[in-house]
């Protein structure tokens, strides 16, 4: 795999964005900061003067032909919607009466900044805390469906990825015949396990869709606040859970108790998704791999990613499938 320096980003310099900005009628005083994104282009920029009371904002530059404006526009007007309900998520401001732009070739929305540090996972108050916000942003998101969304599934986020992977030869030839075979087994469990949870009646509902630590920032007077709603889809409430749930089986029961136990002050769950967990980060774990593959040509990837690709790598991805698999065989935590 080789990098192309012909990638759309590469014409998104400094100047770019601020002139993209002062289209809208927002004026950079020239601090500009690059944030930590790879799927999207994010930076932080303070203003010469203060957009309905921010003064520092940050920016994000949407993957050319990722989502198509109907679906940003999506995310923006459910952004809206939990803002409104008093969810404490980030939702993108209005300059010039819109909430998305375009400018140069790329599609771009601004947002307030917010401050604020990855949520400490061992402290079950947090958890709690965490856990009644995201049954109130279920209970927005229960109200209506996604349009244009796509839905967290078994073809999208593991049949399909899988297909590309060995269609465009991402798999080196010599792990190939044994990723290929495990991936097969783990699919097969997957579709078990969610053939029952459809018979047992689990609903899906718009999600956050990418609820890690990563993209919760917690500040110790006001609590969570959701950002990045960039992969928000359509599933179950779990999918919204398990990110924030790690480490030996005690561990996992207990943060996802707690969790659980802020959840349900707002909004019921159905433990029948709790067997859900272990398939969809098997899921991810599939989804992942496609997506740096297909992400090869921005050259940020390789920069950022230089163990990817390499049989070493596709090799522990075969010993993660086993474990997925044997994880997905175990009883799943009771809550």
């Amino acid at each position: 795999m080789t990098a192309d320096a012909r990638h759309p980003y590469e014409t998104l310099t400094p100047d770019v964005v601020l002139d993209a900005l002062a289209s809208v009628g927002l004026y950079g005083d020239g601090r500009l900061l690059g944030l930590s994104s790879y799927e999207n282009r994010v930076y932080q920029i303070h203003l010469e003067d203060p957009f309905e009371g921010a003064g520092i904002v940050v920016a994000k530059f949407y993957r050319p032909a990722r989502w198509s404006e109907a679906q940003i526009l999506e995310e923006h007007v459910f952004a809206a919607e939990l803002l409104q309900a008093e969810v404490p998520a980030v939702a993108p401001l209005a300059p010039a009466g819109a909430t998305l732009h375009e400018y140069a070739g790329f599609l771009f929305s601004v947002s307030p900044r917010r401050g604020g540090r990855a949520p400490e996972l061992d402290d079950g108050e947090v958890l709690e805390w965490i856990g009644r916000y995201l049954a109130r942003l279920h209970v927005v998101g229960a109200r209506k469906p996604f349009e244009t969304r796509p839905a967290l599934d078994i073809a999208s986020f593991g049949e399909e990825p899988r297909d590309w992977l060995l269609g465009n030869n991402a798999v080196p030839l010599d792990v190939q015949g044994d990723w290929q075979r495990k991936c097969e087994l783990a699919l097969a469990q997957i579709r078990t396990a969610f053939a029952s949870a459809e018979e047992a009646g689990v609903r899906s509902l718009r999600l956050h869709g990418d609820c890690h630590p990563g993209n919760i920032l917690w500040t110790p007077d006001a609590g969570p606040h959701f950002v990045d709603l960039d992969d928000a889809r359509t599933g179950p409430a779990v999918q919204d859970l398990w990110m924030l749930v790690s480490g030996e089986r005690a561990q996992r029961q207990r943060q996802l108790g707690a969790l659980v136990d802020g959840y349900e002050q707002m909004r019921e769950f159905d433990r029948t998704e709790l067997a859900l967990i272990e398939p969809l980060r098997t899921l991810r774990l599939i989804h992942y791999s496609a997506w740096l593959a297909r992400r090869w040509d921005d050259p940020a990837f390789p920069r950022a990613f230089p163990w990817f690709g390499s049989s070493d790598y596709w090799k522990g991805q075969v010993l993660m499938l086993e474990e997925q698999m044997e994880a997905m065989e175990e009883p799943p935590v009771i809550v």
